[in-house]
C-alpha cells in the first residue's frame, strides 16, 4: 500500500514515536520522527510534510513554542498540524488551537482511530468550495482564493488555515446563514469530533483580524457574513 502524504512526529518519548510510526508506516504514510524539538523544528523546514503530530510536555521547548516557531515558515503554511498529547483539559485544548493547531487529539489513542483522524484531517488538505471565483473582494478585504491569500486593506493578512477556511466559506456565501454542525462539517469534517469551544475561539480570533462587524451572530442558529 502506498500513500503520497507525508507525516511528522515530534515527540520526546521515543517509544510512542516508533509505536506511531510502524502504524502510520503500514497504512502507507511516508513518515519521520524526532524526539528532540529543536531537531524537530529544523526537520519540518527540510521535510516540508503534509502533517505533524506535535506532544505539548516537552524538554527545551514546549508544544507550544515549537508550533510558535513553524507557523513562521511561509513553507509550512499548509501543513496540518496537530497536538498529539496526555492533556486533556479544556484550557489546554484551547490553548491549543488559539495557537494555531488544526487539531487536538488526547493521549491515548487506539492507533485505528488516530489513523482515522490523521486521514479525515489530509481530506482536507487541498480545501476547495465549490465557487466560481478565485479572487473575492469585499469591503477592505480582498481574498486570494488559489493562493491562500488574505488582504485587508491592501496589506497581508496572515490567517490560520482553520480561520482561512472559515472566511472562505462565510465570504463564498455572503448573507447566508450557517448553523453550528454545518460549520464544524465543512470545516473540521462529520468523523472528527471537536469540543463545543472550537468554533467560538476561531470565530473570536478570525473577528480579532478581519473586524468584529463582519461575521454577525444569529442567535441559537449560527453565524453569516454581513
Amino acid at each position: 500500500m502506498t500513500n503520497k502524504h507525508s507525516i511528522l512526529i515530534i515527540d520526546d518519548d521515543k517509544d510512542i514515536t516508533e509505536f506511531i510510526s510502524y502504524n502510520l508506516k503500514k497504512e502507507g504514510f511516508d513518515v519521520k520522527y524526532s524526539n528532540n524539538p529543536i531537531e524537530g523544528i529544523s526537520l519540518a523546514k527540510r521535510y516540508i510534510p503534509h502533517l505533524i503530530l506535535l506532544d505539548i510536555m516537552m524538554p527545551d521547548m514546549n508544544g507550544m513554542q515549537v508550533i510558535e516557531e513553524l507557523k513562521k515558515e511561509a513553507n509550512l503554511k499548509n501543513t496540518i498540524i496537530t497536538f498529539l498529547t496526555a492533556r486533556s483539559e479544556e484550557h489546554s485544548q484551547i490553548a491549543g488551537f488559539e495557537a494555531g493547531a488544526d487539531d487536538y487529539i488526547t493521549k491515548p489513542i487506539r492507533p485505528k482511530l488516530l489513523i482515522s483522524r490523521i486521514k479525515a484531517l489530509l481530506k482536507r488538505y487541498n480545501f476547495q468550495e465549490d465557487r466560481n471565483n478565485t479572487l473575492i473582494e469585499i469591503d477592505n478585504l480582498k481574498i486570494d482564493v488559489e493562493n491562500y491569500t488574505v488582504y485587508k486593506d491592501g496589506e497581508i493578512l496572515t490567517l490560520p488555515k482553520k480561520e482561512f477556511k472559515l472566511l472562505l466559506l462565510f465570504a463564498s456565501n455572503r448573507g447566508k446563514v450557517f448553523s453550528r454542525e454545518i460549520i464544524y462539517s465543512k470545516i473540521w469534517g462529520d468523523d472528527i469530533v471537536v469540543g463545543n469551544r472550537t468554533l467560538d475561539v476561531h470565530i473570536r480570533k478570525l473577528r480579532e483580524h478581519i473586524g468584529s462587524k463582519k461575521i454577525i451572530t444569529i442567535q441559537g442558529i449560527g453565524y453569516k457574513f454581513s
